[in-house]
């Protein structure tokens, strides 16, 4: 095949083992015809392309991926095929095609890792990364949680997201049994003085690799939808220049922490702590993508995955 028909394969191939489309959804996306379309996914099939994950990309997201490197310094860069219509609203096949690509790039790196930690952060994102993951026999590794483990809701619940990686590869758990964000700085105080809270944020501060997620601060916000931040506490972060979160620390969008109490309330690692280790952040839809642009330019990212859409807005924002 062509560079442009393999480029075109991929992209077929990802539509209907990733998206869930019919051949016949996939030659109108295309606009191509049913047989054509037939044909690139049998072709896809055929070169190997198609096992657990859709090995490869398409050109666009090559390109997308190599800019990005070079503008922020990564060491891993995956952009992932936007399969909901272009500027439909965020819809559960984001998450879907997100998690694909951060089940990927996480199996990789835990196929050729030793017996390692990895810390790992909160939210949908990444519950939809262990959704995707298939089983790894890996008895000999660690998750351990970055952030507070107590939430309202499991969607946002690291323990949960621990607990199935955990079952997933054989290794053990490590929870963080406090609030993501302490009531007071008082009690933030008392709670990481606990023997035990003291003990897994040693375990987290030893993390060779951290899997983490970038929440942002729009309406439709994931810590405002969970109870994690009041509507009042979004008003005054975003008073101060904050535009989204990387692990419970609230930043503006040159990449730093802002001052407010939420950062010292908030009860986990700290993000000084996270420089010199391997940091994956999964993270997509356009309306993130201020918050990733700030966690990006933080300096403590060495790695992203981010769905096309975004990725493109990301850039056109920095030029």
């Amino acid at each position: 095949m062509t560079q442009f028909e393999d480029s075109l394969s991929i992209r077929a191939a990802w539509l209907a083992y990733v998206g869930g489309y019919t051949q016949d959804q996939i030659a109108e996306r295309l606009g191509i015809s049913r047989v054509k379309a037939h044909r690139l996914i049998a072709a896809a099939l055929k070169c190997g392309r198609v096992k657990v994950f859709v090995e490869g990309n398409e050109a666009d997201c090559l390109s997308l991926e190599d800019a990005l490197r070079k503008r922020y310094s990564l060491a891993h860069c995956t952009v992932v095929l936007d399969i909901e219509e272009p500027g439909s609203a965020k819809s559960e096949d984001e998450f879907h095609s997100l998690g694909v690509g951060g089940a990927q790039l996480l199996y990789r790196l835990l196929e050729k890792a030793g017996g390692v930690s990895i810390g790992v952060g909160h939210g949908r994102t990444l519950a939809a990364v262990v959704d995707c993951m298939p089983h790894l026999a890996r008895p000999d590794l660690k998750f351990i949680s970055l952030i507070g483990s107590l939430t309202r809701k499991s969607s946002a619940n690291p323990f949960d997201v621990i607990s199935r990686l955990a079952e997933r590869t054989g290794g053990e758990g490590y929870f963080l049994p406090v609030p993501f964000i302490a009531d007071t700085e008082a009690d933030a105080e008392v709670l990481r003085a606990q023997r035990g809270v003291q003990t897994v944020l040693t375990l987290a501060q030893a993390c060779e690799l951290c899997v983490v997620g970038i929440g942002d601060l729009g309406e439709h916000s994931n810590m405002l939808r969970s109870g994690m931040l009041t509507a009042r506490e979004q008003t005054a972060l975003q008073r101060l220049g904050a535009v989204g979160d990387l692990l419970g620390h609230f930043l503006d969008g040159d990449g730093r922490v802002v001052d407010h109490e939420l950062n010292r309330r908030s009860l986990g690692v700290r993000l000084d702590q996270m420089r010199g280790r391997q940091v994956l952040a999964i993270a997509g839809g356009t309306q993130k993508v201020r918050a990733i642009k700030a966690a990006l330019r933080s300096g403590f990212l060495t790695g992203l995955v981010i769905n096309e859409s975004a990725a493109r807005q990301l850039l056109a924002a920095e030029t």
